[in-house]
């Protein structure tokens, strides 16, 4: 019986999912209608007032609020504000060099952020009009600002990363560092699709752009050494093994407010729209999560996930094939879902299969959270791409930022592959 339960939940939860009903509601509806038909009402009742506090009591999430103060707190006060300028220092003197320098400025404020939107609606404010303006087709413009905000994701402090590793119960410091690598492969390939389109098509991104006012390279570095004093602050003290990632999150979060309260950047209005943005932030995260533990539990308590991972065993699937229904699921799910719902609705399932090919779950993680920002750029639920409309569409309507992104698209896919060819390069940095 319960077996038919299980699977009539994930039904129901899939219908519940089409018909737009809020991530955490479905889960939890699902999760209390099921073990109640199980086991009982008084024993739902009992599960749902006890599992909500197990599991926002695990001192490793105190780092989400952290790491979302810290970010908030760098983009009110504006001490990311300098990044682009920066990067143009470098990068301006190749072909599309505004544009190759707003993915690397997108993988710098990544490095204070961990959200791929938040990501995306900084730059694109500061570097698309830049672009615009430089002769470089707005559209295309649009895209490049829409995919580097994926970055945000990718290089920690990552969000998606440390809810995943509480989830699959795996150190968050080695996801961290197998992220970094694809951050910058991510980065790395995004500039030859720029380089490319520089050379086919100078009539969308000109070799050279026109009307720019560069920043002399001492102005430029002045302007984001507080963000490059954190960074090493955070992630030296992290990687060097002076505090956790769970610890780093706090130092990061008083690092930002001393730099900001002391270079007179943050007055009390900026500081409560941090505060509340993170609150409202956190808050949501932490209701998804708690959905997810309960529809965790409802699987195992039905028996699903044991079937679905002996049907997995007994089907013979090579590693090739079971890579390629992991894409593809992701990639679909990518279309309608955000990132952190297709995460933790999915874990459950496919984290004891993964433990059965004896797959690495770090490895794992860092290809999962590349997959689900790709859905932060596919249509029709592309939230980068709204952001972006949002910030710059007197640049480009929404189906013009589509055909922007389309391309980086490409670049995206080449990146998965890699990574599943060639496994080391995640995991030659999160085991050194």
């Amino acid at each position: 019986m319960g077996i038919e339960i299980g699977f009539a939940g994930l039904a129901i939860l899939i219908v519940l999912l089409v018909l737009r009903t809020p991530i955490a509601i479905a889960l939890v509806a699902v999760s209390l209608g099921g073990i109640s038909l199980m086991f009982g009402w008084d024993t739902a009742i009992s599960l749902l007032a006890s599992k909500p506090y197990e599991f926002v009591s695990k001192w490793t999430l105190s780092a989400v609020p952290m790491f979302l103060l810290m970010g908030f707190i760098c983009y009110h006060s504006g001490l990311t504000s300098g990044l682009f300028n920066a990067a143009k220092v470098f990068f301006r003197w190749l072909p599309g060099g505004i544009a190759i320098s707003s993915v690397f400025a997108s993988s710098g404020f990544a490095a204070v952020c961990g959200s791929s939107v938040a990501c995306a609606a900084a730059m694109g404010r500061i570097a698309i009009p830049e672009m615009v303006k430089g002769g470089y087709r707005p559209s295309f413009a649009c895209g490049t600002i829409a995919a580097g905000g994926t970055i945000g994701a990718l290089i920690p402090p990552s969000i998606l990363m440390i809810v995943y590793g509480v989830f699959a119960q795996v150190s968050i410091t080695q996801v961290f560092l197998g992220g970094i690598t694809i951050g910058l492969l991510t980065a790395i390939s995004y500039a030859l699709i720029i380089l490319g389109v520089s050379w086919a098509r100078p009539d969308i991104v000109p070799r050279v752009a026109k009307d720019i006012e560069n920043t002399s390279a001492a102005k430029a570095l002045f302007d984001v050494w507080p963000v490059i004093l954190l960074v090493v602050l955070v992630f030296g003290g992290m990687f060097g093994g002076f505090f956790t990632a769970t610890e780093a999150g706090a130092v990061g979060a008083s690092g930002a407010l001393l730099l900001s309260v002391s270079l007179r950047k943050l007055d009390w209005a900026k500081a409560k729209s941090a505060l509340l943005e993170t609150l409202a932030t956190t808050s949501s995260l932490l209701i998804i999560g708690i959905g997810a533990s309960m529809f965790t539990l409802f699987l195992s308590l039905s028996g699903i996930a044991d079937v679905l991972t002996s049907a997995v065993s007994g089907s013979n699937l090579s590693y090739v094939e079971l890579m390629l229904v992991v894409v593809v699921m992701y990639l679909l799910l990518g279309l309608f879902m955000e990132p952190f719902g297709a995460m933790l609705v999915t874990l459950p399932v496919l984290l004891p299969i993964f433990e059965l090919y004896d797959v690495s779950l770090i490895w794992f993680g860092v290809l999962l959270v590349k997959l689900l920002e790709i859905g932060m750029i596919t249509p029709p639920v592309g939230m980068n791409i709204f952001v972006i409309r949002g910030v710059a569409g007197q640049y480009a309507s929404l189906v013009d930022i589509f055909k922007g992104v389309a391309t980086f698209l490409v670049a995206d896919l080449v990146v998965v592959a890699l990574i599943i060819a060639f496994p080391s390069i995640v995991m030659i940095m999160a085991d050194g």
